[in-house]
């Protein structure tokens, strides 16, 4: 669904371009935002993972580049790197004829190799799939670099009532393992899978819903680009609202519940349920009369920790569009604390 809308950012965000120049200079906070350098645009979509001493982004591909890639070693400076991929595996070519791009990935890292999960589709359109490759390092300098495509992994079609895109892995605290998924239709759903093969555990079981936004028949329901972390004994779930890809125009914006279990039920901080289309908003929009960034969504997250300090920190990622730049999708990464009352906060 969204996806339909990505490839009009640019014009669609001139729209606004005017307003723009009239505006008062912002005053510059100080923040990981206010610092960010290099590389940042266009990026939708994106995930973080660290390696060694090298952080590396994972991102929605734009033309004939497959999933982007880009990394710092500090966070703040940004360089773009080749993608991972330049050409559909041909079972995905099959599985989803009209597909020409791989879609908001998904990076962790498990028994010794990376899992890079990624979507195919149609703009539009529930006839989708996720794909999963593996590689056993990320330093393309190494010997040992390569990706290997181990195929499909989940897919929908028009008869199914959910779309097999954004997918996002966890393993849970009993070490099973999961991936949500989903874009509008009914919302986000949950599949337990096989922790050999990284695909279903079994193929024939009904997926678990865990967050929908109820609406009139034949009414859109925007709710996607799940996202999953484990911390204080509970499971937190952030999605993102309303809708991506329109430039400046973007009314995306990302929401948050928790759940003592990882099939739900998620409820934000007044008890508002994600089944319900509620929860509590963790990234929004600049305020009117700031007015820069716009939409942030489809957020990723990083437990990182100091090689040094041994201090652990955990850092939002996300794109947003910059209205002093044409509306241009940009790279967003906001350390997170959490507060007294057990929520957390986006320092961006």
């Amino acid at each position: 669904m969204k996806r339909q809308m990505i490839t009009t950012w640019l014009g669609l965000a001139l729209l606004g371009a005017p307003a723009c120049a009239q505006q008062r200079p912002e005053p510059v906070r100080d923040t990981l935002n206010s610092r960010l350098a290099g590389d940042l645009a266009p990026t939708h979509d994106p995930v973080i993972i660290r390696e060694g001493d090298t952080y590396h982004v994972f991102s929605t591909g734009h033309g004939k580049r497959l999933i982007e890639t880009r990394t710092s070693t500090d966070l703040i400076t940004w360089k773009a790197g080749d993608p991972v991929f330049t050409a559909l595996p041909a079972w995905a070519s099959q599985a989803i004829p009209g597909s020409n791009g791989m879609w908001a990935p998904d990076i962790s890292h498990v028994d010794g190799r990376y899992r890079l999960y990624y979507s195919v589709s149609t703009f539009g359109s529930n006839r989708s799939a996720i794909g999963l490759a593996t590689a056993k390092t990320l330093d393309r300098a190494s010997p040992d670099y390569g990706w290997r495509d181990e195929g499909l992994v989940v897919m929908s079609t028009t008869a199914d009532d959910f779309n097999a895109i954004d997918p996002n892995f966890i393993i849970d605290r009993d070490g099973r393992h999961w991936l949500a998924l989903g874009s509008f239709w009914t919302g986000i759903k949950l599949f337990e899978l096989d922790p050999k093969t990284g695909k279903p555990k079994d193929p024939k079981a009904k997926p678990i819903s865990i967050a929908r936004r109820p609406a009139p028949a034949g009414a859109p329901a925007p709710v996607e680009a799940p996202f999953i972390i484990d911390h204080g004994g509970y499971y937190w779930l952030m999605v993102s609202y309303d809708y991506c890809c329109k430039g400046v125009n973007s009314t995306y914006y990302t929401v948050m519940g928790r759940s003592k279990a990882i099939t739900g039920p998620y409820v934000g901080k007044d008890g508002s349920k994600l089944m319900e289309g509620g929860g509590t908003i963790f990234l929004r929009a600049d305020l009117q009369e700031q007015q820069r960034w716009r939409g942030p969504g489809h957020a990723g997250w990083l437990h990182d920790k100091d090689g040094k300090t041994g201090k652990n920190t955990d850092y939002v990622v996300y794109h947003a569009y910059d209205r002093q730049a044409n509306g241009a999708p940009t790279l967003r990464i906001a350390p997170v604390i959490w507060g007294d009352d057990g929520w957390p906060v986006a320092q961006y």
